[in-house]
């Protein structure tokens, strides 16, 4: 018979298989937790760990069979082992006992405590780890390629399909979350940014317009004196032309063309020979789809129309452009005194006011998934056109109603915000 193994060198291979088993848990645990998109950048930024964990996760399921394979071999041999040293120790009752201590051990030292560090910092494992695991991929190539294909079979029988193409593709609201969770690494302004580029799908144009009674534009029918009057106050470098109303445009008119003309006698005719066609959009566009259609036909300026082509408002590239970076502009125009402060809680605003230019404006979150303007707003929760002196309350903010004519809400004055039910009286 050959000679025993001595006891020392069994306790110093457990010792080693149990160190084996809590890298195979560690580094599941760790290589399953990476993101996928940091891995992506860190991969294509040429970090070699990166990239071999990477290629290792696009065959999940070949490393959990790697992964297995090596954790199982391990944990029934350190079992075997500890049976061998109980009976040396103690014979056949210690080996109950040595099965029990090495679940705890295992618990503990193999499993609860490298999966937990392996959770907090993934990316500090798990590049070693692929290191390791893509050769010993190669080497157990045919027995992993074996134990897979036959957990897939089961799981075949069982009804579940391999569905990983798209298993990683985000939706807007998860990229919308994303952003949010990267506050720390983005600042405000730019993470306000990203969600407005996200939100350009649920914000159609309707929503930015300006309404077709504020279109400010060259009525041919006007005297020419009349005519160089707005082309002078114009704080804009395109103004739709028309006859009598807008309704009736005949074309837009950029201003730089008029400076190419030496001496411009505001002829009419000359003037229309200037125009370029105007460019209608349906209501109710998405502002990513136009800003790709203002892009494409190289245009600035869009009339929006309803279903029976009558002209609702008109929208510009910069309208959109605002709706991503926020106010830019310096127009005084835009400036204006829609919202004018009394003291340090109430504003006296101007019912005809966009309310999404309100809510910018002021960091205010007063309803914009219905009416455009705060008149529109108040008229609809009211069903009636208020007298002045009403009072209700929308999205926590009471407002008072100021001034009123016969047709619409002139003036209100809105307090601060207060966590109520909207009411009316």
């Amino acid at each position: 018979m050959g000679a025993e193994v001595p006891l020392a060198a069994l306790v110093g291979l457990l010792v080693t298989l149990l160190l084996l088993s809590a890298f195979f848990s560690g580094s599941e645990t760790a290589l399953m937790s990476l993101n996928r998109y940091q891995l992506r950048h860190k991969a294509r930024e040429g970090h070699r760990g990166a990239k071999i964990a990477e290629r290792l996760l696009q065959r999940p399921d070949r490393l959990i069979s790697l992964i297995l394979l090596g954790n199982n071999l391990v944990n029934f041999s350190a079992a075997s082992l500890v049976a061998i040293i109980a009976f040396k120790l103690g014979g056949q009752p210690a080996v109950a006992l040595g099965t029990l201590i090495l679940t705890l051990i295992v618990l503990i030292f193999a499993e609860a405590a490298p999966k937990t560090l392996a959770a907090l910092h993934p990316e500090r494992l798990a590049f070693p780890a692929a290191l390791i695991y893509y050769p010993l991929m190669k080497i157990t190539y045919p027995l992993v390629w074996l134990i897979n294909n036959a957990a897939n079979g089961v799981l075949w029988l069982l009804g579940v399909r391999d569905n990983t193409a798209h298993s990683h593709a985000l939706t807007r609201e998860e990229l919308r979350t994303i952003v949010h969770d990267a506050s720390s690494r983005i600042s405000n302004r730019y993470r306000r940014m990203l969600i407005s580029i996200l939100d350009l799908e649920r914000v159609t144009v309707d929503d930015v317009m300006i309404p077709h009674n504020e279109i400010i534009g060259i009525d041919l029918n006007d005297e020419p004196e009349e005519i160089a009057a707005i082309i002078n106050a114009s704080n804009h470098s395109r103004l739709p032309v028309f006859r009598n109303n807008i309704d009736e445009v005949v074309g837009v008119l950029h201003l730089r063309r008029l400076a190419n003309l030496a001496q411009f006698s505001f002829d009419k005719n000359a003037l229309i020979k200037l125009l370029e066609d105007p460019y209608f959009v349906p209501e109710g566009t998405p502002l990513s789809t136009q800003l790709v259609q203002f892009q494409r036909r190289r245009q600035r300026i869009a009339l929006v129309v309803d279903e029976y082509g009558d002209i609702q408002g008109l929208v510009t590239l910069e309208d959109i452009l605002e709706e991503i970076v926020g106010e830019f502009t310096t127009d005084p125009a835009d400036n204006g005194d829609d919202v004018v402060r009394e003291n340090n809680d109430t504003y006296l605003v101007k019912a005809a006011v966009n309310i999404r230019e309100l809510n910018r404006s002021q960091d205010w979150q007063l309803p914009t998934d219905g009416p455009k303007t705060l008149n529109g707003l108040i008229v609809e929760m009211l069903e009636t056109i208020p007298d002045p002196a009403t009072r209700l309350t929308i999205s926590g903010y009471p407002i008072e109603i100021v001034q009123a004519d016969e047709n619409r809400v002139r003036t209100v004055r809105i307090g601060p915000r207060n966590e109520v039910m909207e009411t009316a009286d």
